[in-house]
């Protein structure tokens, strides 16, 4: 079932490919400077026919998967230490602000030189990319919470580890949650990057082999599985996110906002 919104959707959808049809074949674009969409829809078809795509996409998510862990597990360690030490702060924060500051594109050489043309430097290269934005959220975080608060709670006797589990933890988790969101897109984006280095298979290295071979249709339609799998990894962020903020009042709105009104056909 379809809101009346979904179908203008997929009407603007379908009148945009039309046009760009149109559009190439009338003015004999070439296929190598921009392909059709018939025949990116044909690379598309063929690349999963054959099975070529297939392995190409696991290799890709695993490494964005295991970066975004690894990113995420150091950022949530960090930005604690940091958020909970103006020392800590003083000392290293300048240095990741230092870091972060360097292009990956440019890193991202000197890592697969380091760490080979395998699923490690890819990883590394996604931890890094993604390590950055979360860290920031979980600072600002845990560092939004309300000084009466826990001044109260340890008028109450509450120690510092209750204070940071129940009560800082809960109301830093928003920030995390949406530096959880980018840092996923972040650590897909750093493992194309690596690949597109030096790589032994992936998707970033299929469209480099592409490159080569002139056959920008097929580039083409690994974009568009590309930002396919980044929608998807968003989507599995955000609903992991609703389950986890299910009593945060922006959450609430946002499920009221996402239901269909009207009438549906």
């Amino acid at each position: 079932m379809m809101t009346g919104d979904g179908v203008k959707r997929g009407l603007l959808m379908i009148a945009t490919l039309v046009a760009w049809e149109a559009a190439v074949r009338g003015f004999d674009v070439p296929q190598f400077i921009l392909p059709t969409p018939s025949a990116v829809a044909f690379a598309f078809y063929n690349g999963f026919e054959s099975g070529v795509y297939y392995e190409h996409i696991g290799v890709t998510v695993g490494e964005t998967f295991l970066g975004f862990l690894a990113g995420c597990a150091l950022a949530f360690v960090l930005g604690t230490l940091i958020a909970m030490s103006r020392r800590l702060e003083y000392f290293l924060y300048p240095y990741v602000v230092m870091f972060q500051s360097m292009p990956k594109v440019a890193l991202a050489p000197l890592i697969v030189l380091w760490f080979g043309l395998g699923l490690t430097s890819k990883v590394i290269n996604a931890a890094l990319v993604a390590f950055f934005p979360l860290m920031v959220n979980v600072i600002v975080g845990l560092r939004s919470v309300d000084e009466d608060r826990i001044n109260l709670m340890r008028s109450l006797g509450a120690s510092e580890l209750q204070i940071f589990r129940m009560l800082r933890l809960p109301n830093a988790l928003p920030f995390i949650m949406a530096g959880l969101e980018i840092a996923m897109i972040f650590a897909l984006i750093g493992a194309i990057v690596a690949e597109f280095v030096g790589a032994e298979a992936g998707l970033g290295m299929l469209i480099q082999s592409m490159n080569f071979t002139l056959d920008v249709a097929g580039q083409f339609s690994v974009l568009l599985i590309l930002s396919v799998v980044g929608l998807v990894l968003n989507r599995c962020v955000t609903f992991f996110r609703r389950r986890v903020l299910f009593w945060d009042a922006s959450e609430k709105a946002a499920d009221e906002l996402s239901r269909p009104r009207g009438g549906s056909l």
